[in-house]
């Protein structure tokens, strides 16, 4: 089954093609820092056992431009892995918020495309950019099966005393108010692929995935207890445009002392605010540049950053009543040595003791970095939301039993 997954976060476009049931994607790429200047394009494949890999920079105005550059790598005689686009059969999507109704995969129907429109308030920076994408998709690929898997799916399991909010009781039975939780599928993929890793399945695990978006999972045994994000991927920690945890008590003065609109407290706190915010830059890597240079913003926001995910860190040890295993994931999560290593500091009292050597090792393939008296096992696992996808999208497609869990490479 040629299964083509698109993965739209809010300023990037991830993309694989694989031919299901094998594991390995014939071809992996990105698109990163999409409305920018500086955008660029990372497409590999691989053909006839050689890997070939193109990069290229240059200005990409919107997800949409960015789907009809993904076409064209795709279908190019050299670089492609198709002749045409009618060689794809699904089109597996990542959707962000699904809300309550969505808890496994789904075909995309007229229904469920209303329902993801419906939740564009809760998740403004993803939801009508992964709508979108399944827009132009269908239009693209109009013989393929659209499917559509939740980040919110992950956490359904999450207890009722963790995902409601102490407000009155009708702000929940008649309008949903309740924290539902993001990069489930990441979060999801991860801590499976960490239990085999432990051979431990009913294992405890924190799971940190650190990239534009940031959050925080207690995983037990597989399930999702609780999560850093809430009714909207705004709460939790610190992220590249997004504040994370703010005294709600800071919006209300705000709303009142400068007239802010909703719609202006929006932007403030989702585009204007995290990195962005503290430091003028949203990206890890122009930050770890200041941090390079002295200086003092940079250093501050980074010790922020660190010190919201210990806090998470230990809330998370205590509801899951002990601790096998922290990962670190995602794009910052898994290349940002000097951040897991501040994160992980001084640590030692909840059993995490990190070696410095192992942690500034590069790897496709899970890595342990804790020293070896570490009571609880550090690991960066490389997140594959991709394949996790194609994973949900196959076994719902097909007759076949559920796919093992992708060996890591």
């Amino acid at each position: 089954m040629n299964i083509l997954i698109i993965n739209s976060g809010s300023s990037s476009l991830k993309y694989q093609f694989f031919k299901m049931p094998e594991q390995k994607p014939l071809c992996v790429g990105i698109i990163e820092r999409i409305g920018k200047e500086n955008c660029f394009i990372r497409h590999k494949v691989q053909r006839d056992g050689v890997e070939k890999l193109t990069e290229k920079t240059f200005f990409v105005k919107d997800h949409s431009e960015g789907l009809q550059n993904v076409v064209q790598l795709l279908t190019d005689p050299e670089i492609g892995v198709i002749e045409k686009t009618g060689e794809i059969e699904v089109i597996g999507h990542r959707v962000v918020h699904g809300g309550e109704d969505f808890t496994t995969a789904v075909m995309v129907t007229d229904e469920v495309k209303e329902k993801i429109r419906s939740l564009f308030s809760l998740a403004p920076l993803h939801n009508p950019v992964n709508y979108k994408c399944i827009e132009i998709a269908e239009k693209t690929f109009p013989d393929a099966k659209q499917i559509a898997v939740f980040d919110t799916a992950f956490h359904q399991s999450m207890p009722e005393y963790a995902f409601r909010y102490a407000i009155p009781e009708k702000y929940y039975s008649e309008m949903r108010i309740r924290a539902y939780g993001f990069h489930g599928t990441s979060h999801k993929f991860v801590s499976a692929a960490a239990m085999n890793w432990l051979q431990k399945p009913d294992a405890k695990i924190i799971s940190i995935h650190l990239g534009n978006g940031c959050s925080i999972t207690a995983v037990d045994a597989g399930k999702s207890l609780d999560t850093s994000m809430g009714f909207g991927p705004l709460s939790g920690l610190i992220m590249g445009t997004r504040s994370g945890d703010i005294d709600p008590s800071v919006i209300l003065h705000l709303l009142r002392q400068e007239k802010k609109t909703p719609d202006e407290m929006d932007v403030l706190l989702n585009k204007q605010s995290g990195m962005m915010g503290l430091t003028g830059h949203s990206d890890m890597r122009d930050v770890r540049k200041l941090l390079e240079m002295g200086n003092y913003d940079a250093e501050l926001a980074a010790d922020m950053f660190a010190y919201r995910i210990k806090k998470y860190i230990g809330s998370y040890a205590a509801i899951l009543n002990g601790l096998d295993a922290v990962i670190f994931t995602a794009g910052v999560g898994e290349n940002d040595a000097l951040m897991r290593e501040r994160v992980c500091r001084d640590m030692e009292f909840l059993g995490l003791t990190i070696d410095s050597e192992r942690n500034r090792l590069k790897s496709d393939e899970i890595n342990e970095i804790n020293a070896p008296e570490s009571r609880v096992k550090i690991l960066v696992v490389p997140t594959n939301e991709e394949f996790e996808i194609a994973k949900q999208s196959f076994e719902l497609l097909s007759e076949e039993p559920p796919c093992e869990q992708i060996e890591l490479y």
